[in-house]
């Protein structure tokens, strides 16, 4: 027997997700429960790899269980394909393991014909009707499945509606079958073929054109940017049509089971009546707030509420729902878990745990690591809108405020964002081959469409501002502007949108940090009651620490002390010491230095009152505290006294080819170990004042780039003198930790020896990674977007650690280093520190903590939380 690549409906199930696809396990699962769902079966993604594998060939019986499932169809509906007397017309959907909305294809009324157009408009007495559905399947069918330019069959339409004049309704049905015709001449006239008359020929190629759509480029750059695999594939769902537009009486629709955008507990969705489904997402007329359902169909809402409401009882989660109307029978189309924003996911997930419909733990796993970064960007300064002029408001699609240059075309927008440049995408309405340009954009701005529109969906899943469906703007792609009454904005002119209250502002407004929910508290509290790894955050300042505490940081991981140094004058100070030609005159600088880092060092102690503090010496190569170019160099020399062309040597002595594996970090301190005194001396003098204002000070010294023990033991006996001295002069002990930072792979292979010495290991992955992949930070990014895409690397190594490479480094240095110190202290302060994927990699390892951004401390917080979870699971 050859393998089973097609499932009825009623085969499957929710846990056939792999095999399914999301969309095939979601109706399955549906049917099984007993919802009024239009029968049909599904291929599966198996099906669509092989038929990859396979050289872009149907595998071997795929076809023979189409045509067995499509007769179970026909028993099911009592219906025959391609029977003109009772036509069965199908749609043929994608659907993948994880919901990709708008990125791959659909067909729609699949099985029309002429006999069958014209049986359909005798069966249902409504010729204008199936008129409609046969001009609707020759456009998508030609656009989809034979590659036509959409562009000429939308000018063809529009001509036909007198550029606006008109609605689709108000078409006839000869009107509407003049136009199919015309589209037929125009797929003869691009594709060189005869639109297909045989239905099952129409299936065929339908499918093969769904599988397609799997590596189409707007589906690549979802999964590119979504992190989703390429191997997965796409299922096809084939199902019989029910259809929405056969009258008044009839509907189609998207709804939520609770708000997508805030997360309150009502239904939420738009609906058009008379109208197919890809009408409600394209935009191409206003949408009514499911609401009013209630009052037009007060039956068929109350039938929707009860069957929403046992979805998400099933699912124990928020479901984004199709469904159609069809002469007053409801239908459900498909269900799946429901997108949301950030600040909805959490008040969702909280809400649920409260209700009892889910637990702490699965309400904790629910949100979205990177989500939360959401609910931490700025709003608009409420000040600066005081005296704001709103051009125009639109539907609140996606919350969030940004600013940005306008643009109307997607291939502009990633242009210029490529330059650095920030940017606005103004569309009429947005369509899945925009994809890459909302990407590339601050925010989305359309004209036409809803809440549940492609640009709203896409724009709420990656975090964007959107604001759509903002019927006063006249956007003209060939004038690159867009106008509002007497006000013009053209290519280039800054916009702001608010995509929490749809308002559209001329020009770029400032704006503030937003305020944080109780939900957002209570959901982060249950996270802290499951995570056991630590969470720190890198601060260099005062501000950042306070900063971070009240995001719930639990000391400071990493205080770049050379970040200090560029405040004020204080840049004079140590370019003075740089350029010393004698010990007596860099301590003489240095002397100016101390009492500022001093007052830098209790700042810190102070916001982290009970935290450890871990402060980093002096890192960087000297070289960038200097100026380079002639100009400043003479400045320089003058404001010194000095001899600018002995300034000038003393800068091109200290240049280096290659700074990041140069004379820096613990090197500096063992050639000037009058730079370490002063910065210990300063750190334990800060400590010794706070203790005395009755501060809980913990200090930790961290001595950089060490890649010998023997390199590590002069630092840390000059740091445990200095402490020695001060703490004797001021009559107070303080403890107090010496350790280093592994950010060479020596470092990690000989972390037992250096463990021998060092209290604690925090791994820098920045430079780990730099040195163990032979990668610079600061020239990879030439080509390290290419290797992403090209799959040569999973993911860019310096946002998620290499597990494989750098990651075995992490895992070997801590398990040496333990082996010498079983109580070593270990952590990691990069980048790393703040990436979900990278924080799951660092609890299994076993580190204390990570450390990160103050704004990314409640993304790693959950991340931390949801790893304990997932190894809680594992032990079961």
């Amino acid at each position: 027997m050859s393998k089973k690549w097609v499932y009825l409906f009623r085969e499957g199930d929710a846990t056939m997700r792999d095999l399914l696809g999301g969309k095939g396990a979601g109706v399955a699962e549906m049917t099984r429960t007993g919802v009024p769902v239009p029968p049909g079966f599904t291929i599966t993604t198996e099906a669509c790899n092989t038929y990859y594998d396979v050289g872009q060939q149907f595998p071997e019986g795929l076809w023979d269980q189409v045509i067995a499932a499509m007769k179970d169809l026909e028993v099911q509906t009592g219906k025959t394909f391609g029977d003109p007397a009772n036509p069965l017309l199908v749609a043929v959907r994608s659907g993948a393991k994880f919901s990709m909305p708008g990125m791959m294809d659909t067909v729609l009324n699949l099985g029309l014909n002429q006999a069958t157009r014209e049986g359909l408009a005798q069966l249902t007495d409504n010729p204008r009707f199936a008129a409609d559905a046969y001009r609707r399947f020759v456009q998508l069918f030609g656009k989809i499945v034979l590659g036509v330019d959409g562009e000429r069959f939308e000018h063809v339409l529009d001509e036909a509606k007198g550029h606006g004049q008109r609605q689709d309704t108000d078409l006839s049905a000869e009107e509407l079958t003049k136009i199919a015709e015309t589209f037929k001449g125009i797929i003869r006239e691009e594709a060189g073929v005869e639109f297909p008359e045989d239905p099952y020929e129409q299936l065929r190629e339908a499918i093969a054109a769904v599988f397609r759509s799997w590596n189409g480029r707007r589906a690549r750059d979802y999964r590119r940017i979504n992190k989703i695999a390429d191997s997965l594939g796409t299922g096809v769902n084939v199902q019989s049509m029910v259809f929405g537009n056969m009258g008044n009486d009839s509907a189609t629709g998207v709804a939520f089971t609770r708000n997508p955008s805030t997360g309150d507990s009502a239904i939420f969705g738009e609906y058009l009546v008379n109208a197919q489904g890809e009408d409600v997402v394209a935009g191409v007329r206003t949408p009514q707030p499911i609401s009013r359902l209630q009052e037009t169909m007060p039956e068929v809402y109350a039938e929707f509420a009860t069957i929403a409401k046992q979805l998400e009882q099933h699912y124990h989660d928020v479901q984004d729902v199709e469904f159609t109307i069809e002469r007053g029978k409801l239908w459900m189309l498909q269900t799946r878990a429901g997108k949301r924003t950030g600040a909805a996911a959490v008040k969702i997930a909280v809400d649920l745990a409260h209700e009892g419909v889910i637990d702490k733990a699965t309400a904790v796993q629910r949100v979205d690591p990177h989500a939360l970064d959401q609910l931490l960007h700025p709003m608009i300064d409420p000040e600066a809108r005081k005296t704001a002029t709103v051009l125009t408001t639109g539907l609140p699609a996606s919350p969030g405020a940004a600013s940005g240059k306008a643009v109307f075309d997607p291939d502009e927008a990633e242009l210029l964002a490529n330059t650095g440049e920030k940017v606005v995408l103004i569309r009429v309405e947005t369509a899945p081959e925009d994809f890459h340009g909302m990407v590339a954009a601050q925010a989305i701005l359309t004209a036409r469409g809803g809440m549940t529109s492609h640009a709203a969906v896409v724009a709420r899943g990656m975090g964007k501002p959107c604001v759509a469906g903002a019927g006063e703007l006249r956007v003209s792609y060939a004038d690159q502007s867009v106008s509002v009454g007497s006000v013009t904005i053209r290519k280039g002119d800054w916009v702001t949108l608010d995509g929490g209250t749809g308002e559209i502002f001329a020009g770029a407004m400032p704006t503030v940090e937003p305020e944080l929910s109780e939900d957002f508290a209570e959901l982060m509290s249950w996270a802290d009651e499951i995570r056991t790894m630590g969470v720190r955050a890198n601060a260099d300042v005062p501000n950042d620490a306070e900063v971070a505490r009240q995001f719930g940081a639990e000391g400071i991981g990493l205080c770049r002390t050379e970040h200090m140094f560029f405040e004020g004058d204080r840049i004079d100070a140590v370019r003075e010491m740089i350029l010393a030609d004698t010990v007596e005159e860099r301590r003489a600088a240095l002397a100016k230095i101390e009492p500022l880092q001093q007052s830098d060092f209790e700042g810190l102690f102070r916001a982290m009152d009970g935290l450890p503090v871990t402060i980093r010496t002096l890192d960087p190569p000297l070289h960038e505290f200097l100026p380079h170019d002639d100009h400043e160099i003479e400045a320089l020399a003058a404001k010194f006294g000095a001899d600018p062309r002995r300034v000038k040597i003393k800068v091109e002595s200290l240049r280096e080819a290659n700074p990041m594996l140069g004379f820096r970090g613990c090197r500096l301190g063992i050639i000037y170990p009058e730079i370490t005194e002063m910065q210990a001396r300063a750190i334990f003098k800060a400590a010794v004042a706070v203790k005395r204002e009755g501060v809980d000070v913990h200090p930790e010294v961290m001595i950089p780039l060490v890649g010998h023990l023997s390199e590590l033991k002069p630092q840390e006996e000059l740091v445990r003198k200095v402490a020695a001295e001060v703490f004797a002069e001021a009559g107070i002990e303080i403890p107090y930790l010496v350790g280093t930072m592994i950010e060479l792979p020596r470092a990690a292979l000989t972390a037992d020896e250096i463990a021998g010495v060092a209290e604690f290991f925090s791994f820098g992955t920045n430079d780990l990674t730099q040195t163990a992949l032979g990668l610079s930070r600061d020239d990879a990014g030439r080509f390290l977007p290419l290797y992403v895409e090209r799959k040569i690397m999973a993911d860019d190594p310096f946002q998620t650690i290499d597990q494989r490479g750098v990651g075995q480094l992490v895992q070997m240095g801590t398990e040496r280093g333990r082996s010498t110190r079983p109580n070593l202290k270990v952590g990691i302060c990069g980048e790393h520190g703040g990436d979900p994927a990278s924080v799951v990699f660092f609890h299994q390892v076993g580190l204390n903590y990570v450390s990160c951004s103050p704004y990314r401390v409640p993304i790693a917080r959950l991340a931390a939380a949801q790893a304990a979870i997932g190894d809680a699971k594992r032990d079961k």
